[in-house]
């Protein structure tokens, strides 16, 4: 069983950056592609970006130019580094690992952007 934690939510101004950190528990991290998903309340959870094993990227129309997903494999870590936030950013963000045939999620974390 993987186990995802999630950090760097928080609230921040129009504008401003955050870096949004995933760690994952095991020793297959290296194998996997990772993404960051966000659901805003009384919406559907949505792809934000995704990243190969191979570190080969992927990002929703909405935040390209803008988010930008890395990976540090010795450190079983995910980030999303979000600058230039919107409103519409405020979402409660997700990792997910797709391990093969299984997927995992980790709790979530807030990120409000309100002036």
């Amino acid at each position: 069983q993987v186990q995802l934690v999630e950090s760097g939510g928080g609230l921040v101004q129009p504008g401003g950056s955050l870096r949004l950190s995933c760690v994952a528990s095991g020793s297959s991290f290296r194998f996997y592609g990772m993404g960051w998903y966000r659901q805003a309340p009384g919406k559907q959870r949505d792809m934000v970006a995704y990243i190969t094993s191979g570190s080969l990227t992927n990002y929703a129309s909405s935040v390209k130019g803008r988010f930008t997903i890395s990976r540090d494999n010795a450190k079983n870590t995910v980030y999303l580094q979000m600058n230039s936030l919107k409103p519409e950013d405020t979402a409660v963000y997700y990792c997910k690992q797709n391990a093969g045939t299984k997927e995992y999620w980790g709790q979530g974390t807030q990120v409000t952007v309100s002036s």
